[in-house]
């Protein structure tokens, strides 16, 4: 039996024996089949982990209706480390993407993304180019992730930490890159406002419905190209030293360069960071160790996401302690997702007292085998991991939600947790 499907079952008949469920935050209707969970409504917050098997992608449903994508990955690994594509491989991953997010995107105000947030140039994040990527209707540059996505579905704002250069911290002749400058470039002349992310800025994503009734919702820019939000007004601190006292090969790394960002409403928060690490090459270069300054102006954080999907060079001591999250979901595609020590760290009462829930996306089998020690305390393994944030952000549910197909059944729901 499918492993997700005995969790649901489980937990609808009430056999919750499972040490994994001593929290009690496992619910289920008592009997019931599974099917979609209710859609969005005003005044709730939804936050949207997409499960393709090839990459990280999030969409958030603000309380008034504002949409915002973060990344669309599309790796183009396919060897054994990789898991089974999500529903399946007859459409390219940022198509999924796209419907899926359509689908959600119905009882909003817009059918289309109001903001779209690119972390940084990986494939994993924007997508990768493959020898029969085809052309956009435009033909202006090929369809593949992000240009997947808006290619079904429109986007009014679009975020990246280079816009309109692309030259930090060196230029590149990456293909993927290069494609999806071309995309950033046609957007910025063709109806999209195209703009560098403003690390400490507070108000370039914005509420564009009715933020007046939901004035404790914030994003907050946290960090872009080694540029970190201090905690006070739109002040911020650089890590990196000038480039001209580096060696290129000692140039900041782009998972280094990623966007952090956090959401809070009410009592609330959210954290994402795309594949910050808190790796300083062994003590030689401790500014590269992003991830600890961004943790602790952010933290504590009821719901956090593993940088770079729970790898072994994130998701360090210093990012446990200071997020102290309730819930931490993973996005998790290939064998070394997560590293064994991370999930020990997470589950440390030493960094971190009382209970914390893991979710994931997609742990490769793999992943599973070696990490079975403490992967098997996991709440789940494989779905759309959703968390829906009730009005005014006092509490919210985690849904599990099936990645097998496009019907989205609930196959598992856990909470209500407090915020």
């Amino acid at each position: 039996m499918n492993r997700r499907h005995f969790l649901w079952g489980a937990a609808s008949s009430g056999l919750l024996l499972d040490p994994r469920f001593a929290t009690g935050a496992v619910t289920a209707p008592s009997g019931a089949t599974p099917g979609p969970m209710e859609p969005w409504s005003k005044g709730l917050l939804d936050i949207h982990h997409i499960a393709t098997g090839r990459g990280n992608c999030v969409l958030a449903i603000f309380p008034d209706g504002t949409s915002l994508m973060i990344d669309a990955g599309s790796c183009a690994d396919t060897t054994e480390a990789v898991g089974p594509a999500q529903p399946n491989d007859s459409r390219r991953p940022g198509e999924w993407l796209g419907r899926y997010a359509l689908r959600h995107l119905q009882p909003t105000p817009r059918r289309e993304l109001d903001y779209f947030v690119l972390t940084h140039f990986h494939d994993d994040h924007m997508g990768a180019l493959f020898p029969n990527s085809p052309f956009s209707s435009n033909h202006a540059y090929q369809l593949t992730g992000v240009t997947d996505v808006a290619e079904v579905v429109p986007i009014g704002c679009l975020l990246d930490r280079g816009f309109p250069d692309y030259d930090y911290p060196a230029p590149s002749s990456y293909d993927a890159l290069a494609n999806y400058v071309k995309f950033a470039r046609y957007a910025s002349t063709h109806g999209t406002r195209v703009e560098r992310f403003q690390a400490g800025s507070h108000q370039q994503i914005a509420l564009r419905n009715d933020p007046a009734a939901f004035s404790s919702f914030v994003v907050q820019n946290l960090s872009a190209n080694g540029e970190v939000w201090t905690g006070e007004g739109t002040q911020t601190v650089k890590l990196f030293p000038d480039l001209s006292s580096l060696k290129v090969a000692d140039f900041p790394t782009e998972n280094a360069c990623s966007i952090g960002l956090r959401l809070t409403f009410g009592k609330f928060r959210y954290y994402i960071g795309g594949d910050l690490t808190c790796f300083d090459r062994y003590g030689t270069a401790p500014w590269m160790d992003v991830e600890s300054p961004v943790s602790r102006v952010t933290g504590p954080a009821s719901v956090a996401v593993l940088d770079h999907h729970g790898y072994y060079d994130a998701t360090g001591v210093n990012f446990v302690r200071n997020m102290r999250a309730r819930v931490y979901v993973i996005q998790t595609w290939h064998a070394t997702h997560p590293g064994l020590s991370v999930l020990d760290e997470l589950y440390s009462p030493i960094l971190s007292p009382g209970p914390h829930d893991v979710f994931a996306t997609g742990i490769v089998s793999a992943a599973h085998l070696a990490d079975a020690r403490l992967s098997d305390k996991m709440l789940s393994q494989h779905g759309h991991v959703v968390v829906r944030v009730s009005q005014g952000g006092e509490s919210y549910k985690v849904y599990v939600l099936d990645e097998t197909n496009e019907e989205g059944n609930v196959m598992q729901t856990c909470g209500p947790y407090s915020s």
